[in-house]
C-alpha cells in the first residue's frame, strides 16, 4: 500500500512538473470576429479602433421606411479601418452626404486590452434634433482611456427616413429609435469580442441623443440591453421644446408626438411630394410608402416638401416601442426601478436657440419682440422678471428658453428619477471653449450653452478647440466622473468634490463654477435661479 501511495505520489508530481503554465490573456490585436465575420480594425496610439461596422442591414430601395434587418454576414476579413457614411441629412447637418447605407458602429478599446478584460461599456447617441449629426462627431479616446472603458458610437436614421409615419406601416414614427436599440441588440451579442461586458452597459447622449436614451429608459422593448444612463441636456420632459424656442409652432414642434399626428403629417407630407394616397386606399398607405421609397433620397432631406416646414422629425409615441409619452411613464412610476441615471443641463442652454433661430434667421430678438414672445410663453409674472441692464432682449430670451425648456422640467424629471433609484444631477456651467459650439453673437457669447460639455469630454471632430490648462483640469474632472459612472453607477472622481446622489428636496452638483471647480447646490437655490416659480415649478 505504502508502495502504490508513493507511486501516486511521485506521477503528481511528475504531472505537475510537466504541465503547461496557466494561459496569459492575449491582447487585442487588429482582427476580432464578431457574428457577422472577421473584422481588421487600426492601431491608433493608445487605442484600438474598428469603424464602420454594420448593426444591421442597409435600409436602402424596398427597406427604406422599413425597421432595421439583421446585419448581413461577409466572408474573408472586412476592413474596419474608416468611418462609416453619415446618415442622410440637410448639407448644414452633415456636408450633405446621402448615403442611406449608413446604419453603423465605431468602437474605441484601450490598446492592451484583452480579449476577456469584461470592460465596462458606453455606447453614446449623438444629437443634432433627431435631423443632423454623427455618432463620428466626437473622439472618445479620453474616456476610453479614463475607464478604461469599451466606447461605442452610432450611427442612426434621421429626419424623415428616420421619423415618417404612415398608417399601417411597420416601425410608423420610429426608425431612428429602432435602429439604435438593434445597435444596443448587436452591443449584446458581440462587444464581448472587444473586451466588452455586456452585462455593464451605459447608455449616454446629448441632446436628441439624451431624449433617445430617455426613450429607450422608459420602453419596455429595451428592458435589459442597457443597465445604466447619461442624459445630457435632454430627458424625458413633458415640455414641447420647439414651442418654448417659437411660441405658436403647435404639436408639430413637439419631440414627443401621438402616432395619429405622426402619420397624418406623414400623409401630408408625402402629398406635397408628389406620392397622394390613391382614392379609396383607406388607412393602409402601401402605395404611398412605395411612391415615397422610389424618390432621390435628396428629396426626403433638403426641405423639398414645403408641408414639412415647421415639422420637428422625432419619434412617435403609442407605438411598441413609446407605448405613451416618456414624461408620463417617468411621473406614474412605470419607469424600471433601480438603474443609476446621471442628468443634467447647461446654464445658458437657449443661446445656442436663440442664435440659429432668430439671429440665424435674420430676425434678432427686439424690446418689442420680447415682450411679445414672453406674452405667447404663458408664465406668470412679467418680462421685467428677465429684463436686465446687462442682458440684450436676445439673451433674455435665452434665459427663458434655458428655464423653461431645461432647467425647471430637469428639476421635474431629476425628482422622478430619484424617486426610481440612484439619481446624479448636475448643472454645467463653465463656458464653451472656442470653437463650433461657441460661436454665438457677442450679446449671446460667454456662457455654458447646449452641448458646451462636449469638448470637454470629447475631443471634437473636426475642429476640437484648444483647452486651457484651467479647461482641461475640468475636461479631465469631466471624463473621470463619466467613466467612472459608466465603471461602478457612481460619478466620483479623486480630489474632486463629492457627487451625493438626489435624496428628499435634492441637490445638483454645478460643475465648473465660478468658484470652485464644482460644488454641491440645494435644487432649491437652482428653482430659484431659473426663475421655475414662473414656469410653474418649485
Amino acid at each position: 500500500m505504502l508502495r502504490c501511495a508513493a507511486g501516486l505520489a511521485l506521477a503528481l508530481v511528475a504531472a505537475a512538473c510537466t504541465a503547461p503554465p496557466p494561459a496569459v490573456p492575449e491582447p487585442l490585436g487588429r482582427l476580432v470576429a464578431v457574428d457577422q465575420g472577421e473584422l481588421l480594425g487600426t492601431t491608433d496610439g493608445d487605442v484600438l479602433r474598428y469603424r464602420g461596422i454594420p448593426y444591421a442591414a442597409p435600409p436602402v430601395g424596398e427597406h427604406r421606411f422599413e425597421p432595421p434587418g439583421r446585419p448581413h454576414a461577409w466572408s474573408g476579413t472586412r476592413p474596419a479601418t474608416e468611418p462609416g457614411a453619415r446618415c442622410p441629412q440637410p448639407a448644414a447637418g452633415g456636408a450633405g452626404r446621402t448615403s442611406e447605407d449608413c446604419l453603423t458602429v465605431d468602437v474605441t478599446v484601450p490598446a492592451g486590452t484583452t480579449a476577456g478584460a469584461r470592460l465596462p461599456v458606453l455606447v453614446w447617441l449623438h444629437g443634432g434634433g433627431f435631423t443632423s449629426g454623427a455618432g463620428t462627431e466626437v473622439d472618445p479616446r479620453r474616456l476610453a482611456l479614463a475607464g478604461p472603458l469599451v466606447v461605442v458610437t452610432v450611427n442612426y436614421r434621421l429626419g424623415a427616413l428616420g421619423f415618417l409615419g404612415l398608417p399601417g406601416l411597420e416601425g410608423s414614427g420610429s426608425f431612428g429609435l429602432l435602429d439604435q436599440r438593434a445597435a444596443l441588440t448587436w452591443v449584446r451579442h458581440n462587444i464581448t469580442a472587444f473586451g466588452g461586458d455586456p452585462d455593464r452597459v451605459t447608455l449616454a447622449g446629448q441632446s436628441a441623443g439624451a431624449d433617445s436614451v430617455c426613450a429607450h429608459f422608459t420602453s419596455p422593448a429595451s428592458v435589459g440591453l442597457f443597465h445604466r444612463a447619461i442624459m445630457q441636456s435632454g430627458e424625458c420632459a413633458a415640455t414641447d421644446l420647439v414651442d418654448v424656442i417659437r411660441p405658436g409652432t403647435g404639436a408639430a414642434g413637439d419631440t414627443w408626438k401621438p402616432l395619429p399626428l405622426v402619420e397624418a403629417a406623414g400623409m401630408t407630407i408625402a402629398a406635397s411630394l408628389g406620392c397622394p394616397a390613391p382614392p379609396g386606399d383607406g388607412p393602409d398607405a402601401s402605395a404611398v410608402a412605395a411612391c415615397l421609397r422610389a424618390l432621390p433620397v435628396a428629396q426626403l432631406v433638403d426641405g423639398s416638401s414645403p408641408a414639412a416646414t415647421g415639422y420637428y422629425w422625432s419619434p412617435a409615441t403609442g407605438t411598441p416601442t413609446l407605448p405613451r409619452r416618456p414624461s408620463d411613464i417617468l411621473l406614474n412610476r412605470d419607469a424600471r426601478p433601480g438603474m443609476p441615471v446621471l442628468a443634467g443641463t447647461t446654464a445658458d442652454e437657449g443661446t445656442l436657440f436663440t442664435a440659429l433661430f432668430f439671429d440665424g434667421a435674420g430676425i434678432p430678438v427686439t424690446d418689442a419682440g420680447f415682450d411679445a414672445l414672453f406674452a405667447a410663453a404663458g408664465g406668470t409674472g412679467t418680462p421685467e422678471a428677465y429684463r436686465s441692464p446687462d442682458r440684450s432682449p436676445g439673451r433674455a430670451w435665452s434665459d427663458v428658453i434655458t428655464d423653461r425648456a431645461y432647467a425647471c422640467p430637469g428639476l421635474v424629471n431629476h425628482r422622478a428619477l430619484a424617486d426610481r433609484g440612484p439619481l446624479y444631477a448636475y448643472e454645467f456651467t463653465a463656458p464653451a471653449p472656442t470653437g463650433p459650439y461657441a460661436g454665438l453673437p457677442p450679446d449671446l457669447a460667454g456662457g455654458a450653452p447646449h452641448a458646451a460639455e462636449l469638448p470637454y469630454l470629447f475631443d471634437l471632430v473636426p475642429g476640437q478647440p484648444e483647452l486651457s490648462e484651467g479647461q482641461r483640469a475640468l475636461a479631465d474632472e469631466l471624463v473621470r466622473r463619466w467613466a467612472r459612472f459608466a465603471t461602478t453607477g457612481e460619478p466620483a472622481a479623486d480630489g474632486a468634490t463629492p457627487w451625493l446622489p438626489w435624496t428628499g428636496e435634492g441637490r445638483l452638483l454645478t460643475i465648473g463654477g465660478p468658484g470652485p471647480a464644482s460644488t454641491m447646490t440645494p435644487a432649491s437655490a437652482f428653482a430659484v435661479a431659473h426663475r421655475c416659480g414662473l414656469w410653474g415649478v418649485r
